[in-house]
Order: structure tokens, then C-alpha cells, then sequence
């Protein structure tokens, strides 16, 4: 197809679309910007019809985009933002956390953004249970291992290769899913780009409507969003934030998320091999791995309360539970092995 072809049908599943999301949403402001999103996703399609004089354009929705208006349905448009997120439908902002809080929309282009700066505790979060997988995915290798009567030596090698091979597996996926969810943020925000540059009236009104439908008055919005047209790349960030709902200043390192995956397994895969690295041989080897285990699944369930809501303690004990019911099977499954083997 030609690039007016393919442009002409965008925007018009766009346009049936926005269409889908306001017959489900209950909210008159939100349903009004889809339904003003929807008139001018059409009037762009007239556009592209009429560079194509003497062509028949039939539209009719694609497979995607009618299983994704059914998922609409089903779910709703807050809980469907992903989805529509990825067939690049604008205004989605709208169902962010910050904006059903009620943060106060911004009055003036300096404050375009401002709300997006700092630090979350996501990072933390995601180093805690990281550390938690390693620690009971190792310790669970070692203990079965250990129930098949392997010596010491074994032991730890068979440590050292489960940490490293866990740990890079984690690494190795989360360097995937970031490089993968980086490239198509970066391929919307060139959309956005090359749209701000091609029909920049369009989207700054496109913007206006969704700053009225987030509280603030048309006509001021109209008048910041005609402003922020001058600099085109402070638009393009406010576009990217309002209408994709994306961060641009925040899409994430590939190779950091890696690394970062990486240290976290590693850090709770190392702990049940402290005690053969420092020297303990036979039973006593397997005890100190085991306790050292339990240890660390207390203070990682004690950790991992203060994400979950948990009581501390109880959180403890059912990570104790949890991953040393897990050491106990394998060991028991590695002694059955190692006599049925043997």
C-alpha cells in the first residue's frame, strides 16, 4: 500500500478506536476528549484521502484492533491502557495514577513535565525479589544436590554454575524485554515527531483537549499548548507524556537493567554457598547452607513486606515456609535419586 493508504487507514482505525473507548467510558470529560480525539483522527483521514483523488478507500477494522475493542469492553479503558497504548491511541494520560490523584495540571511551560522528576522505590522493589529468586532458586539446587550424596566440592561447583547460569538467564531476559520495550517507545515518539512537524496545529489542539479533559480551561489550554509549539522539542516531550503517556527522559538502559538483573540473582544465589566457601566440609556443610538459607529468607520475607502490606514477622515466616518447604522437597527428591541412581 502506499504511504496515503496506510496513512488514510491509522487514521481511521484510530478513529473507530476512539470511538470504542468513549461508548465504554463512564466519565463525561474523558469521553468527550476520545469522542474529540475520534473527530479529528477522521478529519486527518479526509486529508489523506483527498491527496489520492480518483482511489476507493474501504476501511474495515482490523482483527487487532476488533480484539482489542473487545478487551476495551471487557476491562474497561483505564484497565486496557497497555493495549491501546500499543495501537497508538492518544489522551491515554488521562488514567495514569498521577492524574487520578489529582495533581494539580500545570499552569505555565515551565511546569510541563515538572511532576516526572525523581525517584521511586521501583528499583529497590525490583532488587528484593530479584535476590529472593536467586537465593531459593540456588539453594534449592545445592539441597538436592546435597540429598544425592554429592562431596563438598561438588557442591559448590554445582552452586557456582546454578548462580551463574540463573543470573545470566536474568539477564540475558530482562536485556530483551528493555531493549524491546525501548525501541518501540522510540519508534511512537518518532511518530510524534514527524506528525509534530507535518500537522503541528493538530497537535497542539490535540493537546489543548487533553488538557481541558484533565481539568483546565480550553481557551488557556489552547494558548499554552500554541506556545509550546515554538520550541519544538519541549512539544515533543510534553506530547510524549500527555498524549503516548510516555517518559522520554526515562526509557530505560538495556544494558543497565541487565547488569542490574544480574547482581540481584547473584547476590541471593551466593548466600547458601557462604558457608562451603569458608571451608565447612560434609554435614556440617549442608547445615550451614541450610541455615544460612533459612536466615536469608527471613530477612528478604521481612524486606519483602514492605512492599506487600504484610505484617514483618509474618512475612517472614511465610518466606521461610515457602522456600525452605522448597529445599526440603528438592533435598528429598535428590536423596530418592541418588539411592534409586546409586
Amino acid at each position: 500500500m502506499s504511504s496515503a493508504i496506510d496513512g488514510w487507514v491509522h487514521e481511521k482505525e484510530s478513529a473507530w478506536l476512539y470511538g470504542q473507548v468513549a461508548a465504554c467510558e463512564p466519565d463525561p470529560a474523558k469521553r468527550r476528549l476520545f469522542e474529540q480525539l475520534g473527530r479529528a483522527a477522521e478529519q486527518q483521514a479526509l486529508k489523506w484521502k483527498a491527496s489520492q483523488p480518483g482511489r476507493d478507500f474501504v476501511y474495515r477494522p482490523s482483527l487487532r484492533a476488533r480484539i482489542v475493542a473487545a478487551v476495551v469492553r471487557r476491562t474497561g479503558p483505564r484497565a486496557a491502557r497497555p493495549v491501546l497504548a500499543a495501537m497508538k491511541l492518544r489522551g491515554l494520560s488521562v488514567y495514569t495514577s498521577g492524574s487520578a490523584q489529582g495533581h494539580a495540571m500545570p499552569t505555565s511551560l515551565a511546569q510541563i513535565g515538572e511532576r516526572h522528576r525523581g525517584m521511586s522505590g521501583g528499583n529497590l522493589r525490583a532488587a528484593v525479589f530479584g535476590a529472593n529468586d536467586g537465593l531459593i532458586s540456588n539453594a534449592a539446587l545445592i539441597m538436592g544436590v546435597a540429598g544425592s550424596g554429592a562431596s563438598t566440592g561438588t557442591l559448590l561447583t554445582t552452586g557456582i554454575a546454578g548462580l551463574l547460569a540463573g543470573a545470566l538467564s536474568m539477564a540475558a531476559g530482562e536485556y530483551v524485554s528493555v531493549r524491546s520495550q525501548r525501541e518501540m517507545y522510540e519508534y511512537q515518539i518518532a511518530l510524534e515527531r514527524d506528525e509534530l512537524a507535518a500537522y503541528p496545529d493538530e497537535e497542539a489542539e490535540e493537546l489543548a483537549l487533553i488538557y481541558q479533559a484533565r481539568g483546565i480551561d480550553l481557551e488557556q489550554a489552547r494558548s499554552m499548548s500554541r506556545s509550546l509549539l515554538e520550541r519544538p522539542e519541549q512539544a515533543l516531550d510534553a506530547l510524549a507524556r500527555e498524549e503516548l503517556g510516555l517518559n522520554p527522559d526515562d526509557l530505560g538502559s538495556p544494558w543497565a537493567a541487565a547488569l542490574f538483573s544480574f547482581g540481584a540473582f547473584a547476590t541471593g544465589a551466593v548466600l547458601p554457598l557462604v558457608p562451603l566457601m569458608a571451608g565447612l566440609d560434609g554435614h556440617a556443610a549442608i547445615v550451614g547452607s541450610a541455615l544460612m538459607t533459612v536466615g536469608s529468607l527471613a530477612a528478604l520475607g521481612l524486606a519483602i513486606s514492605l512492599f506487600t502490606g504484610r505484617g514483618a514477622l509474618s512475612g517472614a515466616l511465610r518466606m521461610v515456609l515457602i522456600g525452605g518447604g522448597a529445599g526440603l522437597l528438592a533435598f528429598l527428591v535428590g536423596r530418592l535419586l541418588g539411592v534409586t541412581l546409586g
